[in-house]
């Protein structure tokens, strides 16, 4: 009978391509020596996280496979896709920043002469089979071929709708630089990507790519991609900063004391890229819901409103129980709330943040109406406490 070692490398070897690879030789005692790793994973700011969902099994299949719930959580028409072309990112910015975003957490950023891509994911699922797991709901903007040169590829960490496959050997074939959390370069080298083309850091360590300055910051989260989730891989958020703009993209996170520190080393920042969407009660500490994704950003500009919020990982993918638009909704009522700008683009659609912000609610005319039980109607506000106080984000007391 086969023991637990030789049945380990069974299941290995049955893993398709897409799983990748784990870390070894001095990449796995360059993550030993992380002051984040300990106990044989890496460890969260502020403790422990939950990666699976609390609370039983039968409360969230009651959440996700309620018959109207699964209506919401899809668009009832087709998204309105801004179809990039080559018009719309030839010429440089004018204020020399602009942001692309290309569905879920990808974006494309242009800051001071660099092209900085974040979490590529051009794949129609994001899963390791072609024939199932999350899909698509809107079309990619424009082919990967179409984008034209790109400076450095920035990755968050190793989940499936953040590093995906058939991208990355894409990319491979490339001149283009990765900068990549501590052990996500396996993946990468096992899909074609040269070693030194990697830039592979851990949390506070930065890498010099023309004239930016790229640093791994603190995020809550997981990683993990095939049988086994031995928190082998880092996740991360990203400060980019160039010789005249700043921006940061948080990848994967739950809402945590770390985005002021953040804001305090690498801030002020002209535009952060924020997770707001595949929230749930079930997973409170591994993503923010919008009205946490809103506190990140001030907390990053030192709590004040300032430079522009861009709301990402939502729209593209039915990966959590809330409705598919609701993102977008609370999102745009937590930022008015806060006296915040955000940016609302369609995907595909370039904007600069110094310029006119897309602000339309795009995601209405092809979603079912969404309840708002993050936010109270002002009239009832009014006659039930007539005396004003302080609300915080959401509009709760």
């Amino acid at each position: 009978m086969a023991g637990p070692r030789s049945l380990s490398s069974g299941l290995s070897a049955l893993q398709p391509e897409a799983f990748g690879a784990d870390p070894s030789g001095d990449r796995l005692a360059r993550i030993r020596r992380s002051p984040h790793f300990k106990d044989g994973v890496f460890q969260n700011p502020g403790g422990p996280s939950r990666t699976r969902p609390s609370g039983s099994a039968l409360d969230f299949a009651k959440v996700y496979f309620d018959k109207e719930a699964r209506a919401r959580r899809a668009p009832q028409g087709g998204i309105p896709v801004h179809a990039t072309t080559l018009a719309d990112i030839a010429a440089p910015p004018a204020t020399g920043l602009r942001l692309t975003w290309m569905g879920h957490s990808s974006v494309l950023a242009e800051i001071d002469g660099q092209r900085v891509l974040f979490d590529p994911v051009w794949g129609e699922r994001c899963s390791p089979f072609a024939f199932a797991g999350p899909r698509r709901l809107h079309p990619v903007p424009l082919p990967l071929a179409a984008l034209g040169p790109v400076d450095v590829v920035v990755i968050s960490h190793d989940h499936y709708d953040h590093l995906d496959l058939p991208t990355i050997k894409a990319l491979a074939g490339t001149d283009t630089l990765f900068a990549v959390p501590l052990g996500v370069g396996a993946h990468l080298e096992a899909w074609g990507v040269s070693p030194d083309r990697l830039r592979e850091l851990d949390w506070h360590e930065a890498t010099r790519v023309g004239g930016l300055t790229l640093t791994a910051t603190p995020a809550r989260h997981f990683c993990g991609r095939g049988l086994r989730n031995g928190q082998h891989t880092l996740w991360a958020s990203w400060s980019v900063a160039g010789e005249r703009h700043r921006i940061f993209h948080s990848g994967d996170t739950g809402y945590f004391d770390g985005f002021r520190d953040i804001g305090a080393a690498h801030g002020p920042f002209d535009a952060t890229m924020i997770q707001i969407g595949a929230y749930s009660e079930f997973w409170t500490d591994i993503h923010m819901t919008p009205e946490e994704g809103v506190r990140a950003h001030l907390d990053l500009q030192g709590g004040l409103p300032g430079g522009v919020l861009l709301p990402i990982h939502w729209g593209t993918f039915n990966l959590a129980p809330h409705p598919w638009a609701e993102p977008g909704e609370w999102t745009k009522d937590a930022a008015e709330e806060a006296g915040q700008a955000v940016a609302l683009p369609r995907p595909g659609e370039p904007f600069e943040p110094a310029g006119k912000l897309p602000a339309d609610a795009w995601w209405r005319p092809v979603s079912r109406p969404i309840p708002r039980p993050w936010r109270r109607p002002r009239a009832v506000e009014a006659v039930a406490d007539p005396e004003p106080r302080d609300l915080d984000l959401a509009g709760e007391r």
